[in-house]
């Protein structure tokens, strides 16, 4: 199968059916780039957050907002936390016509199921579901952050709040400020992966000698495991070690992660002996970095 040409395929048929190359969107009397960011603002939200949630420049997205101010849909205001900011909200004209949208477009989708069998739509929403995660995964970009700042603790504490409800004795968190301070500065690196502005993975380096990083807090979002994204996190990880200057990489699991267990082992790492002190691992591992991910 030319899987390029099926996606194309698939792009041309849904632009044909779903409205999107029409004047009016669903006939709301609006072009789909206003709808879309209409219906982005369903609680007041920063512009800058819905240019990155939406991947669009400034001042496309400052066009479509004034006209969406023009029909008296939105308010654009100063951000009163900071006010070098800009908050959209929707005013009580712009709710009616959002749920308008809302409805038109959930009536599209029932439109189109309902010429198909029961198996045949469940088919098509299975189908559809996957192929929504996938190509969500696929454009997911990757940022190296403060790993003291608020995305970073935030993704941290999803996953040490899942150690806890995995590990058979529970986790005790008190080690991660430490981990973050080692993840920071000069010798080590944290990364975030972002998908619409959501952070849905994370992953540090820290050096432990010369040569030598180690990998630590990696993580992926429950709802996003399955679509290769544990993987790519794993090899943008390697690189920031390569960066470091080091040729050796090692990390530690927990027996009870064996998602963890069979990524690392497929991707080229082998188990040695106990290299740290941490209480809840029970295998160590080590890679050496070759080629373009070591220098």
């Amino acid at each position: 199968m030319d899987t390029v040409a099926t996606l194309r395929a698939f792009n041309r048929t849904w632009g044909r059916r779903s409205g999107v190359l029409d004047e009016s969107f669903l006939g709301t009397g609006r072009a789909y780039g206003s709808a879309r960011l209409l219906f982005e603002i369903e609680k007041p939200v920063t512009v800058r957050d819905l240019r990155t949630r939406l991947g669009l420049d400034s001042g496309y997205v400052s066009r479509l907002l004034r006209g969406l101010q023009r029909e008296g849909l939105v308010d654009v205001s100063p951000d009163p936390e900071d006010r070098r900011r800009r908050v959209v909200s929707l005013t009580a004209a712009g709710r009616r016509a959002r749920g308008d949208l809302d409805d038109r477009s959930e009536g599209l989708a029932r439109g189109l199921l309902a010429e198909l069998s029961p198996r045949l739509a469940d088919e098509l929403g299975q189908v559809l579901g996957r192929a929504d995660l996938l190509m969500r995964a696929a454009t997911v970009t990757f940022e190296v952050v403060d790993p003291a700042g608020p995305d970073a603790r935030t993704a941290v504490g999803a996953y040490l709040d899942e150690l806890d409800r995995r590990f058979p004795s529970g986790f005790d968190a008190h080690e991660a400020d430490h981990d973050a301070d080692a993840m920071g500065g000069a010798t080590g690196r944290f990364l975030v992966a972002r998908s619409d502005g959501d952070v849905v993975a994370c992953g540090g380096v820290q050096t432990l000698a010369d040569g030598v990083g180690e990998i630590k807090r990696m993580w992926v979002h429950p709802d996003w495991r399955g679509a290769g994204l544990a993987r790519r996190m794993l090899g943008r990880l390697e690189q920031e070690v390569a960066g470091l200057g080091h040729r050796v990489v090692r990390l530690d699991t927990n027996d009870t992660l064996v998602e963890a267990l069979s990524l690392y082992r497929s991707a080229g790492y082998r188990e040695i002996e106990r290299y740290n002190d941490n209480p809840y691992a029970r295998h160590w591992f080590e890679k050496r970095l070759t080629g373009s991910r070591a220098r």
